[in-house]
């Protein structure tokens, strides 16, 4: 390591956010960063550790080591060498990613101060592609084709891997343009649509074919006219609410509106009776995840005239440290966004009984106040109502629960499932890494 005292002498500094009364009112991406000599300088402060759990915590087992070392000393195309050597899209990761690599640094243990695996990793791949250092690859072909249904996160890994494997790819995309839910569920603010331009315009280059708007079934026939075929079509079905009212005008999946922005951000022009907007409602989310806080951000840049978050789980314990999920393992601590700074009630333990309209259009939201005690059987535990019923005003609510994992058919041998399609809704990361395992597979299976 170039200077094995840094995690000592420096300590740990993050660009933050741009200031919030700027960043309300556009869609840029509410991220800063720090000039190039801080950046090293964060680089630095990756210690000779001896075990490195960031490798063991990565999906995709990043060696941030190696590249931290790389960007410490200067060596910024070695660095990106590094990073993309085990993640094909670090752009993504950079802005997304929870890092799970650094709730397992040993620097957290130590005094919670991780290295900036994250804000070095986008900050590396940023100046790669400034400086050139991204190449354009044309790999040698097999004379083999494979097919990849649904263009997010890991049908882009599969895609990749298997294009540098010397197949010839194809993928289908139901939706106008590639990139999945990294196109139409994440925020601008979070993920600027032209670094997916940016990274699919080189894909292109490199030989692969996109065929969008089209929905692609795969049956038999369909898997037949290619020699391996990659099904990364995600999560479709979201997790609904069934309760009374459920059909006013007014209550919405949080992806409808999601996708629909990222749309209009776009150029996409929408019809004043199918526009989803913010604008001068009280608005409710219900759903405390990450979903959940991008309805909020979006909900803000909307011009909402209130936004309240509901959660029927309990609130999460205070952080950094979690007894029942100790280090190197992920925290599930509490967590504050930089939608929520931007001004949100938040509340948990509440159990939502109905919707309530006006002439077929929202008006409220009739919840209640629960907890939740051991079940004497074992099991998931008793939800108890507690206290009386009351109304939340609302006149847009967005639904933010989650998705359901998808069941599949028995498909031909030649057929591999990745992502979230596979293993249900997760993180970016890990579609990305489940994206290059898929890849493996149809290689080994081709290579027989």
């Amino acid at each position: 390591m170039g200077n094995p005292r840094a995690f000592m002498e420096v300590a740990r500094q993050q660009a933050g956010y741009r200031p919030l009364h700027d960043r309300i009112l556009d869609f840029g991406e509410v991220e800063q960063t720090l000039n190039s000599k801080d950046r090293r300088t964060q680089a630095s402060r990756c210690m000779d550790c001896g075990v490195p759990f960031c490798h063991w915590a990565c999906p995709l087992g990043n060696k941030a080591p190696e590249w931290n070392d790389a960007l410490y000393k200067g060596d910024w195309e070695l660095a990106y060498k590094l990073l993309s050597s085990t993640n094909p899209f670090p752009e993504f990761t950079g802005r997304v990613c929870p890092a799970l690599c650094e709730k397992a640094c040993v620097l957290n243990l130590f005094n919670h101060e991780p290295t900036t695996n994250r804000e070095n990793e986008a900050a590396i791949t940023e100046m790669a592609f400034r400086e050139g250092f991204v190449p354009v690859r044309h790999p040698e072909r097999n004379g083999k084709k494979v097919a990849v249904i649904g263009s997010g996160p890991s049908g882009l890994a599969a895609a990749d891997s298997l294009n540098m494997k010397g197949y010839s790819v194809t993928v289908f995309d139901k939706n106008e343009s590639p990139g999945g839910l990294l196109r139409y569920g994440i925020p601008n603010f979070k993920l600027n649509k032209a670094i997916i331009n940016r990274r699919i315009e080189i894909l292109k280059q490199e030989g692969i074919a996109f065929e969008c708007g089209i929905a692609v079934e795969c049956d038999e026939a369909f898997a037949s006219r290619f020699d391996a075929v990659v099904i990364a079509t995600g999560t479709p079905v979201p997790r609904d609410l069934k309760v009374p009212g459920r059909d006013l005008k007014g209550v919405h999946f949080a992806l409808d509106i999601l996708s629909q922005q990222n749309r209009v951000l776009a150029g996409m022009e929408f019809p004043k009776e199918e526009r989803i907007t913010s604008r001068g409602k009280d608005v409710l989310v219900i759903g405390g995840g990450d979903t959940g806080s991008d309805c909020i951000g979006t909900a803000h840049r909307q011009g909402a005239k209130s936004v309240t978050q509901i959660e029927i789980m309990p609130r999460p314990a205070d952080g950094p440290d979690d007894p029942k999920n100790p280090w190197p393992n992920f925290p599930r601590t509490f967590k504050t966004t930089s939608s929520h700074e931007e001004g949100c009630t938040r509340r948990w333990n509440i159990n939502t009984l109905e919707f309530l309209g006006e002439n077929g259009a929202l008006t409220g939201v009739k919840v209640q106040e629960i907890e939740w005690k051991p079940n004497p059987d074992g099991g998931r535990p008793l939800m108890v109502e507690k206290g009386e019923a009351e109304i939340i005003k609302a006149e847009l609510v967005l639904l933010a629960m989650g998705f359901f994992k998808p069941e599949h058919q028995q498909y031909p041998a030649n057929v591999f499932i990745c992502g979230d399609a596979a293993n249900g809704p997760s993180l970016v990361v890990r579609a990305l890494a489940s994206g290059r395992e898929a890849a493996e597979k149809a290689e080994q299976f081709l290579s027989k």
